[in-house]
């Protein structure tokens, strides 16, 4: 029997509990390597609990790689996962803490990634919420606020963030941001001067690149895969003062880091007294199974997250996060503090009473549905009018996919006849550190695009590509 504890009474979903308690073992070494697992249909009959919940937690233990399934065989633990939790130290480490659609000047379809679906953004619901709040703050809500953010957003992110990403935070450990751009600014601020070291994937935003040579650091790219960064490839004799990653969803490839580069990704951080980033920007947003859980809930010590709002929701709220190790903490304050004193406090109380009431969650699962559906419109009309010539990657979470074209590079040239054809597209070469790799794929973001839309912009390609 697999002994697992339930509280029925507790607001996270069953499904999470189960699998968060299998996780713990796996990772305290309880379940090694190799080691069977129920069947779902009796685990549910020992929990007393639906089979449809465990069979939920067995996938996302599947898609974090913690499970392997033998066809007729069932579910076993895979291999290389324990991890030891980390020596107690002075830190705290015991605590458990646009409208880009068609341009309206020139009738080009503009295929930018990381644009949500603005024509289903809640207005109604957000004039609501905006007006409460307004009505509703304290004296101190308009007068200067603290650098960190309102007190009240902090606890409800605190709670939401743990419930559906299985982030491990104190409310003191949040400082609220202008988008995620800022958050990666204070990041560049706090640990970074001339001529230290940052490990980057590679490829990965050129904006990130930019924010953080602009500090004087020296960039080192790790290569990706269809896995997200090769932890082989990190380098000794580096001591970078972080690594940064896009576990969930890495940008622009897509592929998700399984479990096994995590932990190795941790004992390097650990080895070398460093730091990981890891920008969590679009993961909400998977379609073929539940979201994947943040890397920073296995090493909050050494794991600073950022989080935005830009892409769920609208760019035009410029709310973002950061979740610190308690040791930084005071350190990003200050430099909040001294970078624009705080972001705009009624706008936190409004965000607050949207994520408190549950209209965050509604949002996410009705556009989810809205985005399976133009993902599934991009991928039919690249394969219906490229069928010998494209493959796609990183397709089944987030806003774009990437489209990668046999025999096809993509210069300056060709993207301006696309242009000229009515079409914008954006090559991954553009966010490439090591140069010739990429040459031949595009990404193609799909949220703020209407299937018809998307079904002309894919025409149009045709014309020039062939």
């Amino acid at each position: 029997m697999l002994w697992i504890s339930l509280n029925r009474s507790k607001p996270v979903p069953l499904i999470r509990q189960v699998y968060t308690d299998i996780r713990a073992k796996i990772l305290r070494g309880e379940l090694s390597a190799g080691d069977k697992l129920p069947s779902t249909r009796k685990l549910s009959e020992e929990l007393r609990i639906s089979r449809n919940v465990v069979l939920e937690a067995y996938d996302l233990l599947l898609a974090e790689g913690y499970l392997e399934s033998r066809r007729g065989s069932g579910h076993f633990v895979a291999p290389g996962i324990r991890l030891d939790a980390p020596a107690a130290d002075a830190a705290g480490s015991e605590r458990a803490w646009t409208a880009i659609d068609r341009d309206s000047d020139d009738g080009v379809i503009d295929f930018r990634s990381g644009v949500p679906a603005l024509d289903h953004f809640p207005r109604d619901v957000w004039a609501k919420v905006v007006q409460r709040a307004c009505r509703e703050a304290p004296l101190s809500a308009l007068g200067y606020g603290r650098p960190e953010g309102r007190a009240e957003l902090r606890r409800i992110l605190s709670r939401y963030l743990y419930r559906t990403r299985g982030v491990q935070c104190r409310p003191e450990q949040i400082v609220i941001t202008s988008g995620a751009t800022q958050a990666l600014s204070l990041i560049a601020k706090v640990l970074l001067s001339p001529g230290c070291s940052v490990l980057l994937e590679d490829p990965i935003t050129l904006d990130i690149q930019t924010i953080f040579s602009s500090a004087g650091a020296v960039l080192h790219p790790i290569p990706v895969d269809e896995q997200g960064m090769m932890t082989d490839c990190l380098p000794s004799g580096k001591f970078p003062r972080f690594v940064l990653v896009t576990p969930s969803h890495q940008f622009p490839l897509g592929g998700t880091l399984p479990i096994q580069r995590r932990i190795q990704l941790i004992r390097y951080a650990r080895d070398n007294d460093c730091y990981i980033v890891e920008d969590d920007y679009d993961s909400e947003f998977r379609y073929d199974s539940p979201p994947i859980n943040a890397l920073q809930g296995l090493a909050e010590e050494r794991v600073i997250y950022v989080g935005s709002f830009s892409k769920i929701l609208s760019p035009a709220l410029r709310m973002g996060y950061l979740v610190l190790p308690p040791a930084l903490v005071e350190r990003y304050q200050e430099a909040k503090w001294y970078t624009d004193l705080h972001t705009p406090s009624l706008d936190q109380l409004a965000l607050g009473l949207f994520v408190e009431e549950g209209h965050l969650e509604k949002t996410i699962n009705r556009v989810k549905k809205v985005y399976k559906k133009r993902r599934q419109a991009l991928c039919d009309a690249l394969y219906a009018h490229f069928p010998e010539q494209v493959s796609t990657l990183g397709s089944s979470t987030g806003l774009h996919i990437v489209a990668a074209f046999r025999g096809t590079s993509f210069t300056p040239e060709l993207l301006t006849s696309l242009q000229t054809a009515g079409v914008r597209v954006y090559p991954v070469e553009a966010h490439a550190i090591v140069k010739g790799r990429h040459h031949d794929k595009i990404i193609l973001g799909y949220g703020n695009l209407t299937e018809a839309d998307i079904a002309e912009g894919v025409r149009r390609m045709k014309k020039v590509l062939g």
